[in-house]
């Protein structure tokens, strides 16, 4: 099912189903923010990731002597929510473990994602509850994808993307499916990045954040479009689009998790990048997204 929040700047659709952001428009310009999910390229709008992010060595781990399977970005975005409360600008979407959960992740949790509107700011907030008895190991994040304007006059590659501050991040090539942790390299995050069809010819973009306050925009200097996501406390950061297959889109994605390294040993208690988090304690998270459009 389908809730909306608004004010007077943008209104909000999301579905109970992954609790994913359907659209983002404006109000004024009646401008869709937000990629409406063509099958034939990328069947999704803004997925929530959890309680993995990226891809697992054979969509599989170990845990306690166990051998779990789970597929990429693991299953919320494949779940439904129910709605825990709502506002106007605010509503909070709940999903608990289930017998079908526990399955492929033998925890108990409550995971809550949280939308917030302020002005022309859309808060996506993470929090995940350990209901286990024992330590819960998981990771999670945003997968947004933005559309990208184009038409006679502005095309896909009079966009690009920049990073502030305005520093050299590590960068996290991929090999597969898989990070290609050895050949990881400073990234030039410091200038701007040209977007095209062929930036994400090996897979998405990865950068290493260490966690610190992040701002990642899309742009041109050809109108005054331009959306900004905040990562916050996040450690890493995806920029990603489908290849070969194109379309006028691109998703900016604030991770607390990450794909398996190449070298994983497939052991869930091993896994790089994941958060641990003892019994009946809350895990709490989130970005923001900023969204502008032409001037009225």
């Amino acid at each position: 099912m389908d809730y909306v929040i608004k004010n007077n700047i943008l209104t909000v659709t999301i579905s109970s189903h992954g609790a994913e952001v359907q659209s983002v428009k404006g109000n004024h310009s009646d401008f869709e923010y937000i990629w409406q999910a063509d099958s034939e390229v990328w069947g999704r709008h803004a997925p929530v990731l959890f309680p993995i992010v990226g891809r697992l060595k054979n969509d599989e781990y170990t845990y306690k002597g166990e051998t779990y399977h789970l597929g990429q970005h693991g299953f919320a975005r494949d779940q439904e929510f129910e709605v825990e409360r709502q506002s106007v600008e605010s509503i909070t979407f709940l999903l608990r473990d289930s017998e079908e959960t526990r399955k492929v992740y033998p925890f108990e949790f409550e995971f809550r994602v949280t939308y917030n509107l302020l002005n022309n700011l859309l808060e996506e907030n993470f929090s995940v509850v350990n209901k286990s008895t024992d330590e819960m190991i998981f990771g999670v994040g945003g997968h947004p994808g933005f559309n990208v304007p184009v038409n006679e006059e502005i095309s896909k590659n009079d966009y690009f993307f920049s990073f502030q501050p305005s520093v050299a991040r590590i960068k996290i090539p991929l090999s597969g499916a898989y990070l290609d942790w050895e050949n990881r390299s400073l990234g030039s995050t410091d200038s701007l990045i040209e977007l095209s069809n062929e930036l994400f010819k090996n897979d998405a973009l990865i950068y290493q954040l260490k966690g610190h306050d992040n701002k990642v925009s899309l742009k041109t200097q050809a109108s005054d479009y331009h959306v900004n996501v905040w990562t916050r406390d996040a450690p890493f950061v995806g920029v990603w689009s489908q290849y070969p297959k194109t379309a006028d889109y691109v998703c900016i994605e604030p991770w607390w998790g990450i794909a398996d390294r190449s070298d994983s040993n497939g052991k869930l208690e091993d896994k790089y990048g994941m958060n641990h988090l003892q019994p009946q304690a809350t895990f709490n998270a989130g970005f923001s997204m900023v969204f502008h459009a032409e001037k009225e």
